[in-house]
């Protein structure tokens, strides 16, 4: 038999990183800001798109 390969599609909103920090204004007593962590809200955090039969015909044929 021969392997099943997987075919891995980022999502399209995040480009694959679906968790970011995003600096705010204040800062800590020590010097360094403060951070708020947010997820795309199209992927959920996983940076994976679902694979539709449309998105997989373009990732195969590259039409």
């Amino acid at each position: 038999m021969m392997p099943q390969h997987a075919l891995i599609v980022f999502c399209h909103k995040c480009d694959g990183f679906p968790v970011v920090a995003v600096t705010t204004g204040p800062r800590h007593r020590d010097g360094t800001r403060a951070t708020s962590s947010v997820t795309c809200p199209t992927c959920q955090g996983t940076g994976r798109a679902a694979l539709t039969p449309a998105s997989h015909r373009e990732a195969v044929t590259g039409a």
